[in-house]
């Protein structure tokens, strides 16, 4: 409702600087015949007839007539032009033209979406076809799919305005589309993530109800066991991500580095220790902080960490470094493991996705991982960052805005260098 208010209030406006090129057209050319004939009296002869004396006192109320329609030439052109500002500040591109299907306006806005470019022309036939729709006194919306780069869907609507005029107002939808489609896979990715544990555990409890044997029923009990973890894993990350999205960043205050490295290796040395995986943490110097939030940045590293442990071999190692050039922390997580495939570098982070779904959930992987390192980093004013080779492992880096204490720049620049 509110794009189509302010799709009026455009139409509005942009009719109203149609009506002014009008006004504006009109009373200049009458101005200028007005002037004309003036300035032919002011040569004539001082000695006139009396019926000339009552002519030249007619025209000179014309004359005053002409300054006063200049005047108002001069707040309609002014008009004018504060029109144009304000279609130029609007987000929605607009296109009008008049009675004989000549542009006469076309703000910023509108070139960048259907501009001259060469690869526009598709947009710009469709305007010129939506032109002639409104010019017949229709009124018609249509999308359009351009292929880029960058890759765009335009929504195109043509309205008739009065006089014979036209325009087509022209809106970017890419985001809004975009959203709509990540709004579907999450609900969809979520119903599969719960429904497929759901299903086994039904499943295997009744089977339980239906055995005696003490074994099985054991075996059946730790495979109920093992599918109510993962569910709660599920739920459990799903809370945080939204904890961490809907999460202010005021309120923040200094980390000490070293503080967020050791509780997070702590939270995952038990699941490295269980397959024989070494944590090799660097030494971080107790001067670095971080301002944040300090449960987010615990839970971003933990999250690295434990991707790192994941995808790694038996008996191998993580690496976890920490270095500085005085205005941005990077802490990097490194391990030997399988490493991504550089087709799915760009995904990653998305909710639910797995390089490899069948490994994901042998591990116990959510898929939503690095998808919350994403948003901790966002939240910090930070970034995360991957390199990666198939077969040899992953370098994950998270930059973090650094905040020394005033009391200890002189330190922090010494153990930088």
């Amino acid at each position: 409702m509110q794009l189509l208010l302010a799709g009026v209030a455009l139409l509005a406006c942009a009719a109203a600087a149609w009506l002014a090129f009008l006004h504006r057209h009109t009373t200049r050319r009458l101005g200028e015949q007005l002037r004309a004939v003036t300035a032919r009296l002011d040569r004539a002869e001082p000695a006139r007839p009396p019926a000339q004396q009552d002519l030249a006192g007619r025209l000179a109320g014309l004359g005053a007539a002409a300054d006063a329609a200049l005047c108002r030439l001069a707040e309609a052109e002014e008009r004018a032009t504060a029109l144009e500002a304000v279609l130029d500040a609007v987000p929605l591109g607009v296109i009008v033209t008049g009675p004989a299907g000549r542009e006469l306006l076309r703000n910023h806005r509108a070139d960048d979406l259907v501009g001259t470019r060469p690869a526009d022309a598709l947009a710009s036939g469709v305007v010129a076809e939506l032109m002639a729709v409104a010019g017949g006194g229709d009124t018609e919306t249509r999308p359009l799919e351009l292929s880029g780069p960058p890759r765009r869907t335009l929504s195109l609507t043509a309205v008739p305005l009065a006089g014979g005029a036209a325009a087509v107002v022209v809106e970017d939808v890419s985001d809004r589309r975009r959203l709509d489609a990540v709004r579907r896979d999450f609900v969809a990715n979520v119903s599969h993530e719960l429904k497929t544990p759901v299903a086994a555990l039904g499943l295997l409890a009744e089977a339980l109800v239906s055995e005696d044997d003490l074994g099985v029923v054991r075996r059946l009990g730790g495979r109920i066991q093992d599918e109510a973890f993962r569910v709660n894993r599920v739920i459990d990350d799903l809370l945080d991500l939204s904890r961490i999205e809907g999460e202010a960043t005021s309120g923040h205050a200094p980390v000490p580095v070293d503080a967020v490295v050791a509780e997070a290796v702590e939270h995952v040395r038990p699941a490295a220790d269980f397959r024989g995986i070494g944590i090799l943490a660097g030494e971080v110097p107790r001067s670095w902080s971080i301002l944040g939030e300090r449960r987010q940045l615990v839970s971003a590293l933990v999250n690295l960490l434990e991707n790192a442990v994941k995808y790694s071999d038996d008996g191998g190692d993580v690496s976890l470094r920490a270095r500085t050039d005085g205005a941005t922390i990077a802490l990097e997580v490194e391990d030997r493991g399988v490493g991504i495939p550089s087709r799915e570098l760009d995904r990653i982070f998305e909710r639910f996705y797995r390089v490899d779904r069948g490994r994901g959930r042998a591990t116990g992987g959510t898929g939503l991982g690095l998808s919350i390192v994403r948003h901790v980093a966002a939240n910090h004013g930070g970034d995360v960052r991957v390199r990666s080779v198939e077969g040899e492992g992953s370098v994950f880096t998270l930059l973090l805005p650094a905040q020394p204490r005033p009391m200890e720049l002189g330190a922090l620049a010494s153990e930088a260098g």
